[in-house]
């Protein structure tokens, strides 16, 4: 356990970030979960109404730096492409 009073509040403000980072990486999971289910059922109009709003989740939360750009752009550009192939 830290013995400096800095490092006593660093360890306390870390654990309130882990848990809303958690959260925040949920609604992301959820969100995609959404679309790969609407691209499931072939459903292109509700998959792509979904995809526009997990798109911004996806953005605001790389932006937050919850989820890496890197991972963020290969996330929207597989559930596009997995849209587009809808027929």
């Amino acid at each position: 356990m830290a013995n400096i009073q800095s490092a006593k509040k660093r360890a306390r403000q870390t654990i309130v970030k882990n848990e809303l980072k958690s959260a925040q990486r949920a609604s992301v999971r959820t969100a995609i979960r959404s679309v790969e289910q609407a691209i499931e059922a072939k459903d292109k109009d509700k998959a792509a109404n979904l995809f526009v709003k997990t798109q911004k989740l996806i953005d605001k939360m790389a932006n937050k730096k919850v989820i890496t750009k890197n991972s963020a752009s290969r996330q929207k550009s597989r559930l596009n492409k997995n849209i587009k192939l809808i027929s």
